[in-house]
């Protein structure tokens, strides 16, 4: 893991990032030198490849920033063939408008800008496949993995080895589970052995070069943990993770069961400052008026349908929850009938909600219903990027049932968040417990890198309509 701005990113997808960046700059460089090549023109070789340096950056930036958006880093989505050509596909498809523009602006005369990006999308192909392909077999085989030791064998302890094998991407290679001393005898069925406790931690560590020990032992007073070993091992360079942090760094998520108010006081992150609010709250404007220039139509489009199917009004307006518990009205297209909470009790929305309209289920698919929400950004109610905001007689029922829920409103709601692009809708209070394990790790690390990446994957979430209902 790759620690940027308090954010934890996978070594494998900074490397991936750096080699299709690469392979998309040499397809588009490929793609003019071919070009000049059948054109017969002679050209020095230098100073061709300066002249195409300009189409190419353009080419590979907007390609990689919409590999990103379609999930074509998302850790469960190693080494799928058919994850990526789809990512690539799509790719394509959005950017030939985009990049066809921005080839016309910045070619020469002699190269055609369609028949550049025709041979830059042929040679990103086989880049992608030939070269590409051979490095997810070998993150595969684990030439790039960090081998982790756990201390414990009980549930804790297998939680984590399900957390690596599940949502580890392929990061991470489970050596095996060194029992502390309250430890029962291990289950049965464990993913990995069992180590001899009768050799110290630090010779079993060499002996299997790890390089993460994870200590997964909920109650850790009484000598149950050998610190004097652990100590050693962490003085020989290997890192030593507790759970929390260990989940933090694999999940993107803060565990509430194993959660201690001392490590959210003690540890890194919950970092604002005048520099970042200013630097965000400009980021928001900036982002929010851009949308609102693309998005109008659609807006439009929405409010006219909704009065047609169900008539006045087109807009909602509902109290939710924002930064530090002070309430605001946040702004929706209606997309439930007039009707649907006559009684006047909250209700959380539920899979094929009755109350909801054709139309309402649609702008709910496609996040449309959101977008009126750009108006609370601009008037500084909510954030684009943050935890999404709930109604304050869920707040109050959340707040006494689930520890360290207030945490979330010490920074503004936002449109989309970690939660929404990470889990999907929640609708109980089971749902509401793992969503804060979202929102706590992204008020902890928050910053624009976390921001740029919950935007850009808040487009694969639209595009195929996950979690919305």
């Amino acid at each position: 893991m790759i620690r940027v701005f308090d954010h934890y990113v996978p070594t494998r997808t900074v490397l991936e990032l750096s080699v299709d960046f690469m392979l998309l700059l040499l397809a588009a460089i490929a793609s003019g030198v071919t070009l000049a090549a059948f054109s017969g023109a002679p050209v020095h070789p230098g100073d061709l490849v300066a002249s195409l340096l300009p189409e190419a950056l353009s080419f590979s930036l907007v390609m990689l920033v919409l590999f990103a958006a379609f999930g074509a880093y998302q850790r469960d989505r190693v080494g799928s063939l058919r994850a990526m050509l789809l990512c690539m596909l799509l790719a394509t498809f959005v950017s030939v408008g985009p990049l066809f523009f921005l080839v016309l602006q910045l070619t020469d005369t002699e190269r055609h800008p369609l028949h550049f990006l025709g041979l830059a999308y042929v040679y990103q192909f086989l880049a992608l496949v030939l070269i590409r392909r051979p490095l997810m077999s070998a993150h595969r085989r684990g030439l790039w993995n960090r081998k982790v030791l756990v201390i414990g064998c009980g549930a804790e302890a297998q939680s984590v080895a399900a957390d690596i094998e599940q949502r580890g991407g392929g990061a991470y290679d489970l050596v095996g589970f060194y029992p502390s001393r309250d430890d029962d005898a291990p289950a049965p069925g464990l993913s990995a052995p069992v180590l001899d406790t009768a050799r110290t931690l630090a010779a079993l560590a060499g002996e299997h070069d790890i390089d993460d020990i994870v200590v997964a032992v909920r109650e850790q007073r009484g000598g149950v943990l050998p610190l004097r070993h652990l100590l050693e091992c962490r003085t020989l360079g290997i890192a030593v993770h507790s759970l929390a942090a260990f989940s933090e760094r694999l999940k993107g998520e803060v565990p509430l069961d194993s959660l201690k108010a001392s490590w959210l006081i003690y540890g890194n992150g919950f970092a604002q400052g005048w520099l970042r609010t200013t630097i965000k709250r400009l980021f928001d404007v900036v982002v929010a008026l851009t949308l609102l220039a693309l998005t109008w139509w659609i807006m439009l489009l929405a409010a006219l349908a909704i009065f047609i199917e169900d008539g006045a009004p087109v807009l909602f307006r509902q109290e939710r929850v924002g930064r530090s518990g002070k309430t605001f009205h946040v702004l929706k297209f209606r997309s439930m009938r007039t009707d649907a909470e006559k009684d006047g009790v909250a209700r959380w929305a539920q899979a094929n909600d009755s109350r909801v309209t054709r139309v309402g289920r649609f702008v709910r698919k496609t996040r449309i219903d959101e977008l009126p929400q750009l108006f609370n950004v601009l008037r500084g109610e909510m954030s684009l990027v943050g935890p999404r905001p709930e109604r304050p007689s869920f707040v109050e029922q959340l707040t006494e049932q689930i520890p360290f829920y207030a945490i979330r409103h010490s920074v503004k709601p936002g449109l989309t968040g970690w939660a929404q692009v990470r889990f999907s809708y929640g609708a109980s209070l089971a749902d509401a417990r793992r969503k804060l394990q979202f929102d706590l790790y992204y008020v902890k690390n928050h910053s624009l890198v976390l921001d740029a990446q919950i935007l850009l994957e808040t487009v694969r979430v639209v595009v195929f309509g996950e979690g919305a209902r």
